[in-house]
């Protein structure tokens, strides 16, 4: 299981459930880093790398800070490492860079622990630009990316040979642009074969790509451009193809893999389990249409093993590194909803398939196959929507699955198991309990080290509501509510809706600090507000296919109707005040607050829209085209248009305060200024603040953070004024 790093935009939210940050820093956005035996795990702990008895939590040093200290410089400052199979080689990056969103290039270091040396790699390439070093399967050489290009470096020789030549800015081996990136969690894009012989990578070809411009008016006297390679909807994506390199002959065979490589995505790829065969997933431009390919590298040729469709669309495989073999490489395990849930199945390399998990809940993502013991570990919540839980079931489907997480734990969970299905890091919360993080023991799930888990709502701190809704069209909705201090419920409150609304996150999930507010300085129950939030269809909840893809080619209708109508359920609630109304949201959350605020002004009085995206035809063609189809004429265009909170601008009546970094490279500032324009058209007044520079985040910038918070704190209690009357 991967860790994604939390950020504003998509993931604003919780996509299923939130991961809790472990303990371990690894090569890649791993979690943590077991070692081979399954009862150690690897932690970067004061400077240095220590292995942990899971069992006991017995630290052995591994690698001391004073063994990283750089002759006449400082001390070596690890920011993520990776340990090798046999134990005795370290790769460390230090001194990273973001790129896009994550730190993802920098400079590595190489430590054999049997010799004690410390080497940096990649002598004479730029400083920090080397990216996803890796260490081959025999342990005698590395490969890495920089400036776009693959490298190796023999750890004996120190010898450093470049793989390819061609790779620019536009053309992009080994990694990926800016939407893949984005939009298919892909980062790492090349893995040595087992055999160490060869490196299969993929090739991205954005030089037919528009840019757009972000301009930066404050880093020098004269402005200028910043570009970004960024292909908006109905705009053509950028070109992919798979290649194998072969590391002694510098040659790279492209696999023939069939279909415009131009209107089609790679999303996944890996060896398939031998040193002469690659397995892939092909997604068509609509992404409605996924097929499961194996590649013969000796002459490129390739065979579709299995092919998956759906009226709306396919999810990539969930995890961007890694394919889960089974059968010694003879099947592999995959997840489909073409049952209308999301269930796993054991497809073999003739396509042959069988439903490993049956009934009516979903999967939300496998947690270890272990296929020693004979189980796939899991996490489910058939029940509550809300809520995450760790399950088993047979690998080969004979039996039915066995929820391994105590009954008496209500709430998220989320488990990194060890290699032999033995132990694990089990973290849990839920929304009255803080963060545990404990050592298990499998299956019996056992206490043994770590803290101690106490759930006991009657010591709750906080005030939190869950609730379902049913709307007047039948939509049972989940929802949150936490009532101000003191409530009274003979007075009146305004009220206040956080929301999101799009599918790539879910806000009502009962994990600790779920509903709080993070922009809102002070406390809103101790102000009287009454603080709501609510997942409609289309929200990523383990519900059910119907419930996920309702909102397919509807994103600013559908979405917005339910939060509409659900809200207008709760304004019945005698304690709510109807005339305070507010609601607010981030991104896609954003976008939604300008809809409700549009499309619903009898409802929504004021409303709070950070970073939205105005025009869904500016907005870049993976995402949308997944969930709203590809724009390709009036028909098609028209979902986009309907759906856009620019269409329905002069509809504005109540009070807006609009904000946007003139820096975001995921949402661009263009879709404030087009807004504005419609606003302006229609002589609708609103606030608007725009932070020179700032990414989607909105955090770059000292001083920035206090000043969004104030900014928002102050609009909000002005224009939906705190308290009971």
């Amino acid at each position: 299981m991967k860790i994604k790093l939390f950020c504003f935009g998509k993931l604003l939210g919780t996509a299923f459930f939130l991961l809790a940050i472990m303990h371990s820093a690894s090569a890649q956005f791993g979690g943590t880093q077991w070692t081979p035996d399954g009862y150690h795990y690897y932690s970067n702990e004061n400077g240095g790398i220590v292995s942990i008895d899971a069992r006991d939590g017995k630290q052995t040093t591994v690698l001391s800070k004073a063994k990283l200290h750089l002759k006449g410089k400082d001390t070596l400052e690890i920011r993520r490492f990776s340990v090798s199979q046999d134990g005795q080689r370290i790769l460390i990056a230090s001194n990273t860079k973001r790129v896009w969103r994550y730190d993802t290039r920098g400079d590595y270091w190489y430590y054999n622990l049997k010799t004690g040396a410390l080497k940096k790699l990649g002598a004479g390439r730029p400083v920090a630009s080397l990216m996803f070093a890796k260490i081959s399967p025999d342990g005698n050489k590395v490969a890495y990316v920089s400036e776009h290009n693959l490298f190796t470096e023999d750890l004996n020789s120190g010898v450093i040979k470049q793989l390819t030549t061609d790779g620019s800015r536009r053309l992009i081996n080994g990694t990926f642009d800016w939407a893949y990136e984005e939009e298919f969690d892909c980062r790492d894009g090349f893995r040595w074969s087992p055999d160490s012989k060869n490196i299969a990578y993929w090739q991205i070809d954005a030089r037919k790509i528009r840019n757009y411009l972000m301009l930066n008016t404050t880093d020098s006297a004269y402005s200028y451009n910043v570009p970004v390679e960024y292909p908006i909807a109905g705009t053509d994506p950028s070109s992919c193809r798979v290649g194998v390199v072969n590391v002694s002959t510098g040659k790279t065979t492209w696999m023939k893999v069939p279909g415009d490589p131009v209107q089609h995505y790679i999303p996944r790829m890996e060896w398939a389990a031998n040193s002469n065969e690659l397995i892939l997933q092909q997604l068509n431009r609509a992404q409605n249409e996924s097929n499961i390919m194996v590649c013969n590298i000796s002459n490129a040729t390739v065979r579709n093993i299995w092919t998956d469709k759906d009226k709306a669309w396919v999810d990539a495989k969930d995890n961007a590194i890694g394919w889960e073999f089974v059968d010694h490489g003879k099947s592999f395990i995959w997840a489909s909803e073409k049952d209308g849930w999301r269930h796993l199945y054991r497809i073999n390399r003739d396509g042959q398939e069988k439903l490993l998990t049956k009934g009516n809940y979903d999967v939300i993502s496998v947690t270890l196959i272990d296929e020693a013991g004979g189980y796939i570990y899991f996490a489910a919540s058939p029940e509550n929507a809300t809520q995450s839980y760790l399950y088993r079931v047979s690998i080969n489907g004979s039996e039915t699955p066995d929820r391994i997480t105590p009954m008496d734990q209500p709430g998220t969970h989320s488990y990194e198991l060890s290699p032999n299905g033995k132990l694990a890091i089990h973290n849990f919360s839920n929304i009255y309990t803080r963060p545990v993080s404990e050592i298990i023991n499998l299956p019996q799930h056992q206490h043994i080290a770590g803290g101690t888990i106490k759930v006991d709502p009657a010591t709750a701190k906080t005030k939190t509501e869950f609730f379902k809704v049913k709307t007047s069209d039948g939509v049972e909705m989940d929802g949150w509510m936490v009532k101000p201090n003191n409530f009274d419920p003979t007075k009146k409150y305004p009220i206040v809706f956080y929301v999101y609304g799009e599918p790539a996150s879910q806000t009502v999930t009962d994990r600790y600090g779920a509903s709080n507010n993070r922009l809102y300085k002070g406390s809103m129950a101790e102000d009287g507000y009454i603080y709501v939030s609510l997942d409609n269809r289309g929200a990523p909840a383990p519900k059910g296919r119907e419930w996920r893809k309702a909102i397919y080619r509807n994103i600013g209708t559908l979405n917005i109707r339910d939060q509409a109508m659900a809200a207008k359920e709760i304004l019945k609630r005698p304690y709510v005040d109807t005339s305070r109304v507010a609601v607010w949201g981030w991104s896609g959350g954003g976008s939604s607050t300008l809809n409700l605020l549009f499309q619903y002004p009898d409802i929504y009085k004021t409303g709070i829209a950070v970073a939205a995206v105005g025009n869904q035809l500016t907005y870049d063609n993976i995402y949308q085209e997944r969930y709203m189809g590809v724009p390709i004429d009036e028909q098609s265009r028209s979902y986009f248009i309907k759906g856009s909170p620019v269409t329905h601008a002069k509809n504005l009546r109540g009070n807006l305060l609009y904000i946007h970094g003139t820096g975001d490279d995921n949402v661009h500032y263009a879709n404030a200024e087009q807004l504005i324009n419609q606003l302006v058209k229609y002589n609708k007044q609103f606030q608007l603040m725009s932070y020179p520079n700032r990414t989607h985040s909105i955090r770059e910038g000292e001083g920035t953070t206090e000043h969004l918070r104030t900014l928002y704190t102050q609009y909000l209690r002005e224009h939906c004024p705190p308290g009971g009357r």
